[in-house]
């Protein structure tokens, strides 16, 4: 399993940020790894939403597994060889708004044993995109 967290503050309100995120569409903005997004069900963000995502040549599809308005999101991807679940967790805090990206990479079978290998790959991946997401979001980052 590879594990990837990042936390940004910034100044936009719960609701923004949370429907922004809700959005996956949003994902090609901020993630380089993400090279395009179609929503296959639902409009924009929302508790039917699913996404088809296009990375490193293949296309996995999000389907929302939780949606709770402008706090958590739960979106989940399954496929032969891995299971990706991001969970955005979006937090009022003073005048500014902590939002958690937390993403999960598990392979399946006997690809486990490439996890190791799979975890380095990811931090790097991770560290790509959560600089995008602070440029996004007019954000800083939010030490662990």
């Amino acid at each position: 399993m590879a594990r990837y967290v990042t936390t940004v503050r910034t100044k936009q309100t719960p609701a923004e940020v949370f429907a922004y995120m809700a959005d996956l569409r949003n994902f090609a903005e901020w993630d380089p790894g993400v090279k395009k997004v179609v929503q296959v069900k639902g409009a924009a963000g929302g508790a039917d939403a699913e996404f088809d995502v296009s990375v490193s040549g293949t296309t996995l599809r999000y389907v929302t597994e939780v949606y709770e308005p402008n706090t958590i999101l739960l979106v989940v991807a399954k496929s032969r060889t891995l299971r990706s679940t991001d969970r955005v967790t979006v937090v009022a805090d003073g005048a500014t708004t902590l939002v958690t990206y937390d993403a999960v990479l598990e392979l399946n079978g006997v690809l486990r044993l490439a996890d190791p290998v799979l975890g380095l790959a990811f931090g790097r991946i991770g560290d790509r995109a959560a600089g995008g997401l602070r440029r996004v979001l007019s954000g800083e980052d939010v030490p662990a």
